[in-house]
């Protein structure tokens, strides 16, 4: 993996995929607010931690699979 230039400064991939992630987690919290779907969860916020955890592992695999 290679770092990304911004601006003049490095940085890692990770926090790039990170940071599509959470706004990816913000779409999805909105959705499942308006759907009902946290009045069927037990803990709200370790429901949306392992979300996230889901939507990053899924958009690090797929970046992996593109640049192989």
């Amino acid at each position: 993996m290679k770092e990304v230039d911004f601006f003049g400064v490095f940085l890692s991939p990770f926090l790039l995929w990170g940071t599509v992630a959470f706004l990816l987690l913000l779409l999805v919290r909105s959705l499942f607010g308006r759907l009902g779907v946290y009045a069927h969860v037990w803990h709200r916020p370790l429901f949306d931690l392992s979300l996230y955890l889901i939507l990053f592992a899924i958009l690090v695999l797929f970046a992996w699979s593109l640049l192989s």
